[in-house]
């Protein structure tokens, strides 16, 4: 089994979110938030890449994996989006983690079945999927969304390569 750190970036609030998976069974190890409350962003980078590390830290993870930045219409958000991401990937890769990265469609696709699945339909299916007694908040839910979307994602790849042949690849 592979543990996998699913993070949904954020410079306000970081979502994490732990499983472990063989790629056709995922069960639930631990989720939650970061809170970054300083209005500084240079410390809120700070606390995600340390609050990251400490995860890795504790969970061991075989690997990470992140959500891509989706731009809509605001660019300093993203920019920031983009920050917080880059200080969450610094921390994985510090400790020597290989990282995945999915976009927002490809994570819902994974786990719902449409790309243009709503919160509300990614929440209800993280619960389903991981056997959850309830409803995960939002950025918990979305982060362990993508730890199954890399799970899911992973063992399309294994099955791939080994049809053709190709040397298993690290995301």
């Amino acid at each position: 089994m592979t543990i996998i750190l699913g993070i949904d970036p954020g410079s306000r609030i970081t979502g994490y979110g732990v499983i472990e998976s063989d790629g056709n069974r995922s069960v639930y190890i631990a989720s939650g938030c970061v809170h970054t409350k300083s209005d500084f962003l240079p410390e809120r980078l700070r606390i995600i890449f340390e609050s990251v590390r400490q995860l890795v830290d504790e969970h061991q993870p075989h690997t990470m994996a992140i959500e891509q930045v989706f731009v809509s219409h605001n660019p300093d958000s993203a920019l920031k989006l983009g920050q917080a991401r880059g200080a969450a990937i610094c921390a994985g890769v510090s400790r020597g983690v290989a990282i995945g990265e999915y976009s927002p469609r490809t994570i819902k696709q994974a786990v719902v079945g449409t790309g243009r699945a709503d919160k509300a339909q990614v929440q209800q299916m993280v619960k389903v999927l991981l056997n959850l007694s309830g409803i995960p908040p939002s950025d918990a839910a979305d982060a362990l969304a993508v730890a199954l979307c890399h799970s899911h994602t992973s063992k399309i790849q294994q099955h791939i390569d080994a049809q053709t042949g190709a040397p298993e690849c690290l995301t």
